[in-house]
């Protein structure tokens, strides 16, 4: 039986890669790329001459079987775009149904855009939370925010060119005027990092259409500054003559974690349960 191996390629400049990444995609038997014509000029680049068949959100499904009979004869390697495959990306899926069927999954670690960025940014990263791509729908990308809002860790997120101004006025409108790092084409000739606080970010790019895919650092709520927790938990959850206390939160949240429940569907679960904010029981969780 082969391993499954998580090969990161360059996020912008070809010699970001591992010498382990190279042996990897010239050793195995088939690469699974989310677009082989991206991949195939990293390849052609080293010299490089695997198999490679596509692998993305639209096909996953009519692939998997595919994968995994290549995977039943020797090693794969699933790379992405750009970055870390797996994160932000289908690769998730193409892992859990490995380790489903007990074929060996191996990272073979390398760049990562909101590492990049967040290392670059300027603001905290000893504690950091990364959401992918924030919601297409304003109102869904505002409850995400709102979600957030409490955390006084580093935010990190992708946005599309399209959105990003429209993303932007929800950060101001949602989180406030925080400091924010947006940045582009990291590791390229002419990569872009702009530190700024966020309405200055939003005037700059309303009045310079965005273009590419960006990365956002966005600093955390303020040490001492108002929650929004505070302003909207008005009243006690109904069971409740005051407000659930944060041991409570905890012990709840120690229940879950060791029945094996990830931090997200815990907290989802107790904040339900208790009737209170998602990031107010997230935060509690990040605590444990």
């Amino acid at each position: 039986m082969g391993t499954l191996f998580l090969v990161a390629t360059p996020i912008g400049n070809l010699e970001d890669i591992t010498m382990r990444a190279l042996r990897v995609l010239r050793e195995v038997r088939l690469i699974a790329a989310e677009d082989t014509r991206h991949t195939q000029r990293l390849l052609g680049h080293y010299e490089i001459g695997t198999r490679c068949i596509s692998y993305h959100e639209h096909n996953k499904l009519a692939r998997l079987d595919a994968i995994l009979a290549a995977l039943a004869e020797g090693d794969v390697a699933l790379v992405s775009d750009a970055g870390t495959p797996g994160v932000s990306d289908p690769g998730y899926e193409l892992v859990c149904a490995c380790i489903a069927a007990g074929f060996a999954v191996s990272p073979v670690p390398g760049p990562s855009a909101p590492v990049a960025a967040l290392t670059a940014s300027g603001l905290p990263s000893d504690r950091f939370v990364f959401v992918g791509f924030l919601p297409r729908r304003g109102a869904e990308r505002r409850a995400v925010l709102e979600d957030l809002a409490d955390l006084t860790l580093s935010l990190v997120c992708f946005e599309a060119p399209h959105r990003l101004v429209d993303s932007l006025g929800d950060i101001l409108a949602v989180l406030g005027d925080r400091q924010i790092a947006v940045a582009k084409d990291l590791t390229k000739r002419f990569e872009d990092l702009r530190r700024a606080t966020v309405g200055e970010a939003l005037a700059h790019f309303s009045a310079q259409p965005p273009r590419g895919e960006y990365t956002l650092v966005i600093a955390g709520r303020p040490p001492g500054g108002e929650r929004k927790r505070d302003r909207r938990r008005l009243t006690a959850p109904e069971g409740f003559v005051e407000p659930p206390s944060e041991a409570e939160i905890a012990r709840r949240l120690r229940l879950l974690r060791d029945q094996g429940q990830s931090g997200s569907a815990a907290a989802r679960a107790v904040a339900r349960e208790l009737g209170i904010q998602k990031s107010v029981v997230y935060e509690v969780w990040l605590n444990l």
